[in-house]
């Protein structure tokens, strides 16, 4: 499908991570879009690139608050919700802001689109669903949350198909692996192992290693994230779920040899996986859609702008015990449900 100047696209969490490099896409593509950002995980300096361009409008405001004749969602033709709590380890000790933000904010966002009429609305779920998953992992593996995050990024899932269902709005859902890249948050919670790592490079501290790191996570760049969700707005295709990984399992010490510096080793925590591996058979053959940025040309780019994190928080071995010492005592006794 050929993309016009009058499509207009909504991007909730536009100044986040993600919807940062979704927002590049969708200007690349000759879309209006419309940014929704409370800015506690994004930064406008997020898109600060897109500076002076016309077809960029930005509304500081709470999914949560927004009412459903919104003029954000009016006339959109796509709607990309990416807005929510995103940090896992917190979720343990903050349930309630959890469900609230990743469940109830996307029944209003969804209430939004409906109101407004849209073509298709694209959420972006978690493959933390999937919990302790067999590898590679299919859509139709069985769902298994492990802590709160996952739960509410489920069920925010769940709602969105309801409404599908229900209310014929249609949706596709985008379960994103380990998504990296520029851009990623720079303040707030213990959290994202690249965060945490360039932090600690740039301070010439040693990297706090959780195991022995053979740990592999299937790293996808975030632009290839955003271009996976245009694919799964611009198809006939609807009520769909697709995985979004690279597909390549990378480990976390294959990471450190590309990042260089000193190891520190931390405890495993409980209730995550030895392995994530994504699936991706039926995004490539249903949307031909292709990771196009490899793990080291990714890693390189990050490093290019690693003064980004100059001012996120330094995690050493004591604070992030202190920081999951809730998941700890949530999670140790339960075993590898």
């Amino acid at each position: 499908m050929t993309l016009g100047r009058a499509d207009i696209a909504v991007v909730t969490g536009g100044a986040g991570f993600i919807g940062s490099h979704m927002v590049d896409v969708l200007l690349e593509r000759d879309f209006e879009v419309r940014v929704l950002d409370n800015l506690i995980g994004g930064r406008e300096s997020n898109l600060a690139q897109h500076a002076g361009d016309a077809r960029l409008s930005f509304e500081l405001g709470d999914i949560r608050e927004q009412n459903v004749k919104s003029s954000i969602f009016a006339d959109a033709r796509f709607v990309f919700h990416f807005a929510g709590i995103g940090d896992i380890v917190p979720s343990i000790d903050q349930p309630l802001d959890y469900m609230s933000t990743n469940v109830m904010g996307t029944v209003q966002v969804l209430e939004c689109a409906r109101a407004a009429g849209v073509e298709k609305l694209v959420y972006a779920a978690s493959s933390s669903c999937y919990g302790l998953a067999a590898v590679p992992t299919r859509e139709d593996h069985p769902i298994d949350p492990q802590y709160p995050y996952a739960l509410s990024k489920f069920q925010g899932e769940q709602a969105v198909f309801h409404w599908n269902r229900v209310y014929d709005l249609p949706v596709n859902s985008v379960r994103i692996f380990n998504a990296y890249g520029i851009r990623s948050r720079t303040t707030g919670a213990y959290g994202a192992v690249f965060g945490v790592f360039l932090r600690q490079k740039l301070a010439g501290e040693p990297f706090t290693v959780v195991g022995d790191g053979e740990q592999t996570r299937d790293f996808i760049y975030a632009s290839d994230v955003a271009r996976a969700f245009l694919a799964a707005a611009d198809t006939d295709r609807t009520g769909e779920i697709y995985n979004v990984g690279a597909g390549k399992p990378q480990s976390v010490n294959r990471l450190i040899e590309l990042l260089g510096g000193p190891v520190v080793r931390i405890p495993k925590r409980p209730g995550e996986p030895e392995c994530t591996w994504a699936d991706t058979g039926k995004i490539r053959t249903e949307l031909g859609w292709e990771p196009a940025v490899p793990f080291e040309e990714g890693v390189a780019r990050v490093l290019e702008r690693i003064d980004d994190w100059r001012d996120a928080p330094l995690w050493n071995p004591e604070t992030i015990a202190q920081a999951t010492e809730g998941w700890f005592e949530a999670l140790s006794s339960k075993g590898d449900r």
